[in-house]
């Protein structure tokens, strides 16, 4: 890897990480497409794997304390841990534009039906039954294609949490889902030295600004919050869609 392959890791970890510091969410979905420029979308995957990982242990355990107003965990983890598996060995065979429009539409339309109907929320049964879809949709992305923010987010957005019961919630799930995958990463030896030194590399600004953005966040509360998740979605979705069409 180049000089100027590490210092587009770099740069693009700092963004992803500062974004995702403050909203829970946004750190591969920004970080994935800038790096994927420069070494491509395999190589992105797995390079921001392991510093996504660290930015999801730091910021679920800082918001441990409203782990009681989760919904619906054992189902999202357990259906997103064997989509993450099935993905992740689907890496290289799966076509991923078809994937990143579908996902990036309904992005667009979950934030234009909020928009129209700000208290819209998912109720305790529609949670039960679509969450099983949702952790297997999400494991899949986050497999394939490094992405599994958007999916998550725009659920969990829809049980109106708290902030931090939403950053807990989204984290966690993160978590448990790049764990699973990059475990059948290392298991196909995926993590070659280059990569892991561009991890490194992407782990430095994470590190850094992670504990700065969870200061910044609390200025946050109700419909701000909303606000910067909402912006974070939309950026996501053109990212995704830029990331399909090029």
């Amino acid at each position: 890897m180049s000089g100027t392959q590490f210092a587009v890791v770099v740069l693009a970890s700092l963004l992803g990480a500062t974004v995702k510091s403050v909203a829970g969410m946004g750190y591969p979905v920004l970080a994935v497409p800038i790096v994927a420029l420069a070494l491509g979308v395999e190589e992105a995957v797995v390079i921001v794997a392991l510093p996504n990982l660290a930015a999801n242990v730091y910021l679920c355990w800082e918001s441990r304390d409203t782990h009681d107003q989760a919904r619906d965990l054992p189902t999202l983890l357990g259906f997103g841990i064997v989509g993450a598996v099935v993905g992740t060995v689907a890496l290289v065979t799966v076509p991923e534009e078809p994937l990143l429009v579908l996902l990036a539409t309904s992005i667009a339309v979950f934030v234009f039906n909020f928009l129209r109907r700000p208290d819209l929320a998912i109720s305790e049964r529609t949670g039960r039954r679509f969450s099983p879809a949702v952790g297997t949709v999400a494991g899949l992305l986050q497999g394939s294609v490094g992405v599994s923010g958007p999916v998550v987010a725009t659920w969990v957005h829809g049980y109106r949490l708290a902030p931090r019961a939403f950053v807990h919630t989204v984290t966690l799930i993160f978590g448990v889902i790049g764990a699973a995958q990059i475990v059948v990463l290392a298991t196909q030896g995926q993590f070659d030295l280059d990569r892991l030194l561009g991890a490194l590399a992407a782990a430095v600004p994470v590190v850094i600004v992670t504990p700065l953005g969870v200061k910044l966040r609390d200025r946050f509360a109700g419909a701000a919050f909303d606000r910067v998740v909402l912006a974070v979605l939309l950026a996501s979705a053109v990212s995704l869609l830029v990331d399909a069409l090029t």
